[in-house]
């Protein structure tokens, strides 16, 4: 079972995103970071930080679907960015998979991303 958490006595989230997510008695799955990579040739997608970030999005989506989930099953998210320049196109992106209550997250620039990727992505889900 998954709850979402949020208290007034702090900053509310500034993207989709939710305070916390409370998780009790279900089977967890823990995702490694996706980066960009098209699994069918193996190489980074073409294409700006838009392009990259559904790509990600999709990869996180197909690994989800071998576990049993969807992401309506993730409680917290790592966003990790080459620029913290492209939060708000990856925001808009990121945000179109979780329309309802969305997942825990944390958002970093780091300097450099595997293959040259601009955003990496991991998750953790709950399947209740």
């Amino acid at each position: 079972m998954k709850r979402i958490l949020s208290t007034p006595a702090a900053p509310k989230a500034i993207g989709p995103y939710s305070q916390a997510v409370e998780a009790r008695g279900a089977r967890m799955l823990f995702l490694s970071g996706q980066i960009p990579l098209d699994p069918a040739t193996g190489e980074l997608v073409p294409g700006d930080i838009d392009a990259q970030t559904a790509r990600v999005m999709e990869n996180l989506r197909a690994v989800l679907a071998a576990g049993g989930a969807g992401f309506e099953h993730v409680v917290r998210t790592t966003i990790f960015l080459a620029d913290l320049a492209d939060f708000a196109r990856v925001n808009a992106v990121y945000g179109r998979c979780f329309p309802g209550e969305p997942p825990a997250r944390a958002t970093v620039q780091v300097a450099a991303l595997p293959r040259g990727a601009r955003v990496e992505i991991d998750a953790v889900a709950v399947i209740e």
